[in-house]
């Protein structure tokens, strides 16, 4: 259970224990404290926001990534996994206001907006995990041994 790929795993569900609460939270206050009307809307702008220590997170303390980050190798495909799961999201958000808007308990929305919210990104979890380690914040190969082409000694 200590290789690298478990620490990495354990790393990598803590950012993202991090990134939900903060999810989560901003939605609330966007949804239910200030008001913003639509859950789509709340729920674009929790999530994008939570995006930006997501990738800092994931990137430097899941994986170990040091150094600039590669626009074209790192940034744009966080960014557009990124996008895509948002997008997702908001879908699923909406249609669960959608599905409550006759229910008259406020409380009642904002739970289903929430768990929403919550049930995509933890449909979308592994699948991401799996890009993040296979793609995007890909390990180095382990360093062999130097071969030195010397043969061993006989025993005599």
């Amino acid at each position: 259970m200590r290789t690298d790929a478990f620490s990495r795993l354990w790393r990598y569900a803590s950012v993202s224990v991090i990134t939900t609460l903060l999810a989560q939270g901003l939605l609330y206050l966007f949804y239910r404290v200030v008001g913003i009307k639509s859950a789509a809307e709340s729920n674009l702008l929790a999530t994008a926001i939570t995006t930006v220590p997501a990738y800092y997170l994931n990137r430097t303390w899941a994986w170990g990534k040091r150094g600039k980050s590669h626009l074209w190798r790192e940034v744009v495909p966080f960014w557009t996994i990124a996008i895509s799961s948002i997008v997702l999201s908001t879908v699923v958000v909406r249609l669960a206001a959608h599905a409550t808007a006759h229910v008259h308990s406020r409380s009642l929305q904002t739970l289903a907006v929430q768990g929403a919210s919550f049930l995509t990104y933890g449909v979308i979890w592994v699948g991401k995990f799996m890009l993040f380690n296979k793609v995007l914040f890909k390990p180095p190969p382990p360093v062999a041994a130097p071969v030195t082409g010397d043969l061993p000694a006989e025993a005599g």
